[in-house]
């Protein structure tokens, strides 16, 4: 074979290989913005009111759903205990949620492209019987897979750096009576 028919042939498979990277990549950007649609769900269902459809239709409703907070007392194992978190702290009147925001947003995908996992920084802000509360540059991260073509997150970690400056300034947290 001449050298400029082999130079065609690696151009050709190049091209070729080139063209499946993408569309592999095209397929995950699709699922991808799936699962941020997810995780937005979880954390933006306050707003502009409280949607509970919105949060518990993103997580999965097993018994062995988790979810680690800042403290290891507020620690969630369950759909149930989760559940009952949302109902005597998040939708009870004396909360008001005012703000969240997510960004360094990282999404990847399992191989067979039926898991996720995430990481993030989330500010969140509100008051609870009128005293303000704030998570600002909160680490969060968390787990998803996809059931009956459906992402749910099945785990979730939030935790605050501790060499971060300033950081009694930064972490209100209100006692809450769960």
């Amino acid at each position: 074979m001449s050298n400029r028919k082999l130079s065609f042939a690696l151009i050709a498979l190049i091209i070729m290989g080139g063209g499946c990277i993408m569309s592999e990549s095209s397929k995950f950007s699709g699922e991808k913005a799936k699962v941020e649609q997810t995780i937005n769900d979880c954390i933006m269902w306050p707003y502009p009111e409280k949607n509970i459809d919105r949060l518990y239709s993103s997580v999965a409703k097993d018994a062995d759903f988790l979810i680690f907070h800042p403290d290891s007392a507020s620690t969630i194992i369950g759909y149930d205990a989760f559940q009952h978190m949302i109902d005597n702290v998040f939708l009870k009147d004396e909360l008001k949620a005012t703000g969240s925001s997510i960004r360094e947003l990282r999404i990847n995908l399992s191989e067979s492209g039926d898991v996720a996992w995430y990481s993030c920084i989330l500010d969140d802000t509100g008051e609870w019987a009128g005293n303000p509360y704030k998570w600002l540059n909160t680490r969060w991260t968390g787990v998803l897979e996809k059931r009956e073509g459906k992402w749910l997150i099945v785990q979730m970690h939030f935790s605050f750096a501790s060499d971060a400056k300033n950081e009694s300034d930064e972490q209100e947290a209100v006692e809450v009576d769960k």
